[in-house]
Parts: C-alpha cells; structure tokens; sequence
C-alpha cells in the first residue's frame, strides 16, 4: 500500500486540496482494497461502488472550483476523503442490518451523524460489519461470516465495531464510524492498534433513535491517530434538533493540537465487579503500566487507585437488554436471530419497566461516587481490555450464559463509562509477545474529550504507535 493509504485522514484530505491526488483516484483505491481484502478480512457488509464514485466525481468537480476561486476557507474539511460506515447507522438507500439475517428494508434517510459526515465532503464508500445487535466483542455471526484481524487473521479484531476497525488498521479506509454501547469502539480500537473515541453521551447524535439502548451507546471515530480520530469527531459532532442529550460543543481538533499540561493520572488496576474471574493478561498489564511510565516521563503524576464502581452492573444489565429488546422487536424476521439475542430479548423486557426505571434513576448517585475520583485526579488509566484478541471462532458453540460470561470476563473495563455516559479514548498500548494489539483506556468526567484528546496526543506524539501497520501478508489471499 502505499504512503497516501496509511498516511491517514488528514493527508488525504491536504493532499486533496493541494491537488495531488483525485477523489476518483482515492474511492476508487480504496473500492479496490475492500475487494482485495474481502476473502480474508470480511470487513465490510455492504458497498456502494457507483453512488461512491458519482460523488467522488462531484468532489473533484468542487475541489477544482475552490481551486479556482481561491475559496479554500469554504471548502468542507472532508472533501473528497473515502469514509466508511459502521452498519448500525442509517444511510439512504443501504439496508441498516447492524450484524442480522434477513430481508432489511432500505433506510430511507441518513442518520444525523452521515449527513454530517457527508455535509463534511466524505464518500461513504460502504458500510463495516457488527455483531448481532452490537452485543459482543467479536465480530462474527451466521448472516456475514467472521471479519478477522489484520494483525492475525486468526483472531478476531473485536466488537461491535469490528468491521469498522479491521477496515482502518488494514489501510482500506483512512477513519471509520463505530459505535460504543460496552466498549464497542474502544475494544476493537485496543484489538487492532487504533485510536478509538467513546464520545460523552450526545456528542454524536444517534438520531433517528433517542436514547439508543437506553443511553448505553454513543457514536464515535476509529482513526490511526488522535488528530485524525479527532478531525473525523469534529466532522460528526452536534446534535438533531430532536436529541434529548446536547452537550456544550468542544473543538476536538484544536485539543489535539494542545499541550494538557501536567496532570494527576489514577491508574487503575481493579475491574468494576462483574461476577466473573477475570484475570489480567500479564502482556498487557505490562503494556499499560509501560504507558504510565511513559506518562509519569513527560511530566505527569501517575499513582494507583480505585474508583468506586460498586454495583455499577445492576444498572447496566437492565438498560443493555432493554436496549437488544427495542431493537430485535423491529427486526422483521425474528426466527432468523441468534437464540442468544432472543434470550437477551426475553430478559430485556422482564426487566423493563419498574427495574428499567430504577436502573436510569441511579446514575446521578453513580456520578457522584464515581467522579468523586475526579476530585483528586484529572484522568483514569485503566486497561481496554484483560485479555488479547480472542480467536475466531471461540463464541460459535457457547450457550448464552458462557458468552456472557466469557466475555465479561476479557472485556471487564469499559462499559461502566457507557452507564455514566462519559467519554473515553483507547490508545495503543503496544503487543502480546504473540504480536497481538493491545490498548489502554484514558477516562473523565462529562465533557473531558478535550483533556482526554490532548493527552492522547502527547502520548502518541512520545510513543509514535501510528508506524506500526499490520503484515501485508494477512491483508490479501
């Protein structure tokens, strides 16, 4: 591949406007590289290789009028750059199929964040696999196949938002859309050596829905650096006029660009408790404590503590099948679902309700308790993950209650900040000595993004993670 492919967001973009490269050129690449990697990276659901190429057409059309114009200033900051899509977010004309079988009408509309993606200039150039319902960390189901690992096809590169990550790390596309209800951004972020952005909640709108999973889930970037995961978060950000959830707007670009100064950083070892055993992988209890070193280098107080999670998982449990509820009850077909999600279904609208009530009307204490960590520090560190990249396949024969239980016990760090609704980044925190990605977590309070993203960038700045690319060998049969 070559420079302009992993050059990233932002150099296509510069280099768009200077004039050295063609939107047509770019769609059409990365158009080539979903079909190359297809076979072994199943990254994508669905793509729209006319409709892509048509506006690619039309933003070279654009850009050579700006040029001529000398109206830079009002050209949008995307234009031209081929995007992609996680496939639980709407765009006209493409099924929304979010990892299901079945016969998915076609969405009539984009949702909010791809009419400003494409209000931004972006060429959606397809839309990324999920999971069923975006309930798992693992990107594989009967309906699309398993999307794999561009570090190790053997693996998968987690969930929800696999499809989106693979696509990112294997250089297909520059950025990606992704979704975070449990970590669905972070994980796969921290699978596949990305930057992944969990936005607080409304940062991103989710419109059409309200409060998609009861407030649980929030849009957000996939990017191989933070200026241009925070250049992509820039582009989506703002509401409907219909959101219940409208934070006061922040510059992610200009946080990337800016020193954070010298902070007080908790590192955190200890899991929320999850009733599970869940062990820290040695490789990456290795690799975070290496990054708060690396901190504690450029000038921050790093100490170990424990935020006061307690029974954070009684709130979460009620508001995440309520939330697969709502959605396997508009599913057409919903024989066609995995059991596990129709078991989930079940429980979710046992627990709707009264229990659903109660679980929501906790987070203002949950708030208190837990930022009261917030008081003493600026930013939590803590593992993505506590275990690497499972392999693929690993899920296929497990009854619903080994999957749940499977799963919470390697991915036990990143759904507490889904309940509060705070925002969180991964950063790439280096590999297994099997050469598997894994991440750590930068965690605030409401309305942090722009603390945590300056941080982020003095640490990638230190650490220069964006040099490292999967093999080229795992990309292509």
């Amino acid at each position: 591949m070559s420079a302009v492919e992993y050059g990233g967001l932002a150099e296509q973009a510069r280099r768009l406007a200077e004039g050295t490269v063609t939107s047509t050129a770019l769609v059409q690449a990365a158009l080539d590289r979903i079909a190359a990697t297809q076979p072994t990276l199943n990254a994508f659901r669905c793509t729209r290789p006319e409709a892509a190429l048509a506006e690619a057409a039309e933003a070279d059309r654009r850009l050579a009028q700006s040029d001529r114009t000398r109206a830079q200033g009002e050209r949008p900051p995307l234009l031209g750059v081929p995007m992609a899509v996680k496939d639980d977010t709407d765009v006209a004309g493409l099924p929304t199929r979010f990892g299901c079988a079945g016969d998915i009408p076609d969405a009539t509309e984009d949702g909010e964040a791809v009419r400003r993606l494409r209000a931004a200039g972006a060429v959606i150039v397809g839309k990324t696999n999920s999971c069923e319902l975006g309930q798992w960390p693992f990107t594989e189901g009967p309906a699309f196949g398993a999307t794999r690992n561009p570090w190790n096809t053997g693996h998968t590169p987690g969930g929800s938002s696999g499809g989106s990550a693979a696509a990112v790390a294997a250089g297909i596309v520059p950025a990606a859309l992704g979704s975070d209800g449990a970590g669905s951004i972070r994980i796969p972020a921290a699978w596949t050596h990305l930057v992944g952005i969990k936005p607080q909640r409304g940062r991103v709108s989710v419109h059409p829905y309200d409060d998609c999973f009861q407030g649980l889930t929030v849009n957000g970037p996939l990017a191989r650096t933070v200026g241009d995961a925070a250049l992509l978060l820039d582009a989506v950000a703002g509401p409907h006029p219909g959101d219940r959830f409208q934070p006061t707007a922040v510059d992610a670009s200009a946080a990337a660009r800016r020193e954070p100064g010298r902070l007080r950083i908790a590192l955190a070892w200890r899991a929320p408790f999850t009733a599970t055993y869940n062990p820290l992988d040695r490789g990456i209890r290795r690799a975070v404590a290496d990054l708060a070193d690396a901190l504690a280098g450029l000038g921050h107080t790093v100490e170990e503590a424990r935020p006061r999670y307690g029974l954070i998982g009684l709130s979460f449990l009620p508001r995440a099948t309520a939330g697969i509820a709502e959605y396997a009850d508009r599913h057409p077909e919903p024989a066609l679902l995995d059991p596990r999600t129709r078991g989930a279904a079940r429980s979710g609208r046992r627990l709707g309700g009264r229990t659903l009530r109660a679980a929501r009307a906790r987070e203002p204490h949950q708030h208190r308790r837990i930022g009261a960590l917030f008081d003493t520090y600026d930013v939590l560190l803590a593992p993505t993950t506590a275990a690497p990249p499972p392999r693929i396949g690993t899920f296929d024969t497990m009854p619903a209650w080994r999957t749940d239980l499977t799963m919470a016990s390697a991915c036990p760090y990143a759904w507490p900040w889904n309940v509060l609704g705070w925002p969180g980044v991964n950063v790439p925190a280096g590999f297994t000595p099997e050469g598997l990605p894994v991440g750590a977590q930068l965690l605030g309070p409401a309305g942090s993004e722009p603390l945590l993203i300056s941080l982020a960038a003095q640490l990638e700045a230190d650490q220069k993670w964006f040099t490292h690319h999967p093999p080229p060998s795992n990309l292509t049969a």
